[in-house]
């Protein structure tokens, strides 16, 4: 996410408990994902885990960027 996108997180935040929610939601799999992929190994279970997790971030970004597309047109009107 470029700097922008993050403003209008920490802008709309507090007033759209959905943007609010998947923000953090990703933050916290972008920590997760971090921490697994920093491991040598991965057993066929974290395996399978990790590549939930990524799905969850990636459709959690998907929706991110919808919220975001609005509030980007809002503010260059």
């Amino acid at each position: 996410m470029d700097q922008r996108d993050l403003d209008l997180v920490a802008k709309y935040g507090e007033a759209d408990p959905e943007l609010k929610s998947l923000y953090e939601e990703h933050v916290a799999f972008e920590k997760i994902l971090d921490k697994m992929e920093s491991k040598p190994f991965l057993t066929p279970v974290e395996d399978t885990e990790l590549k939930e997790i990524k799905k969850k971030k990636l459709s959690g970004k998907t929706r991110i960027e919808n919220l975001l597309m609005k509030y980007r047109k809002a503010e260059d009107q």
